[in-house]
């Protein structure tokens, strides 16, 4: 095995296992962390509804972050529930990407929304056998926030700290690229060069910044605006960098054994993330109120309005799973060094997703050439 090639599997095979022993907070977008959550919120079942394919329940996780807006206020208003009938929506909150795709292995949930990093090597590690994504989520709501008396523009960022959540996260590659970009030089695993790249728990950047012992972050939000609201200047929307403005941050998964043997439940979930995500849109700030609401059900606390709500306005949902993008970061997590050449054919299957958008008189969506079908 050449050398390069043994480092990275090194790093793979430490990084996941890393990964999944952290703890970050449920806050977190994006990353890792502690064990899932299991969900208490009860749901009212219709008067007459049936059980779809059958099935007692259909479990559903997500993360208890703004990126997973989608997923909050489906729960929140009760669209899940709505589309499912009399088969319970049974919820797990997760901050931690290995732990979701763990649970989707293990059955533990059927559905998940997730972000791309953990989808790609969720995919790969299982030489494309245990999960497929079937939808979009949102885009954006990442940005590099630098305090803004060490760092005035972008060459001010050469020799400086930057945190991002964790080695070979999403926010991670994309920093990484970035600095690539830009002629610099690091060492993707140790962080180390003319940007020193410091991994750093969400939940604990905002305190790091605040100590002096970063001098900016590449984060997705809340973590992004809670900075600003510490000081912190924006000097970088990462969609500024993607064409359209536009790159996937979030999607759904499922694992491939529930979409062979229940596609009606299958459906009946999307068509519940697609009527969500008309009504986020149609309503942004009541969609911001539900997501709110249902962070605090979950985490038992709010977002103040001062990080709510840039944080909210930064954040595109969308049911397009941005598909064009998510080959683009993992050509990013390759040419930094953390990821063989992932063969990422047949990730998407978004047959199903493409019938309820019709169905809904909206566009279908495309899956870039790496469909199932």
């Amino acid at each position: 095995m050449p050398a390069n090639s043994a480092a990275r599997s090194r790093f793979l095979r430490r990084g996941i296992a890393a990964v999944a022993a952290l703890p970050l907070l449920t806050l977190a977008a994006c990353g890792y962390g502690s064990d899932a959550k299991d969900d208490s919120s009860g749901q009212k079942v219709a008067a007459g509804a049936e059980k779809i394919d059958g099935l007692d329940s259909v479990k559903i996780g997500y993360f208890g972050n703004l990126t997973h807006g989608t997923a909050l206020v489906g729960v929140n208003k009760g669209y899940f529930q709505k589309e499912l009938g009399a088969t319970k929506a049974a919820y797990q909150v997760f901050n931690a990407g290995p732990s979701e795709i763990e649970a989707l292995n293990s059955g533990s949930i059927d559905i998940g929304w997730i972000g791309p990093s953990p989808s790609i090597n969720g995919y790969t590690k299982s030489a494309g056998k245990n999960l497929r994504i079937i939808g979009g989520s949102a885009s954006g709501g990442v940005k590099l926030v630098v305090n803004p008396d060490k760092i005035k523009s972008v060459k001010d960022v050469k020799g400086k700290k930057i945190a991002t959540p964790q080695l070979g996260n999403t926010q991670d590659v994309a920093l990484l690229n970035w600095i690539s970009e830009q002629g610099w030089k690091v060492d993707a695993e140790s962080g180390k060069g003319d940007v020193s790249v410091i991994r750093t728990d969400n939940k604990v950047t905002p305190d790091a910044y605040k100590s002096g012992s970063i001098d900016g972050a590449w984060v997705p939000e809340p973590t992004a605006s809670k900075l600003v609201a510490e000081g912190a200047k924006v000097l970088l929307d990462e969609s500024d960098l993607w064409p359209d403005k536009k790159f996937v941050i979030t999607n759904i998964i499922v694992s491939q054994k529930f979409l062979t043997e229940h596609p009606k439940a299958v459906e009946a979930v999307l068509k519940a993330s697609v009527e969500a995500n008309k009504f986020i849109n149609a309503n942004p700030d009541e969609a911001k109120a539900a997501a709110n609401a249902q962070l605090k059900v979950d985490s038992g606390k709010e977002l103040p309005a001062d990080v709510l709500d840039p944080a909210w306005k930064s954040i595109q949902f969308t049911n397009d799973p941005l598909a064009s993008t998510l080959n683009s970061e993992a050509e990013h997590a390759v040419k930094a060094g953390l990821l063989e050449d992932p063969l990422l054919k047949g990730i998407y299957d978004l047959t199903l997703l493409n019938k309820v958008l019709t169905a809904a008189g909206e566009s279908t969506v495309a899956d870039a050439g790496l469909g199932a079908k």
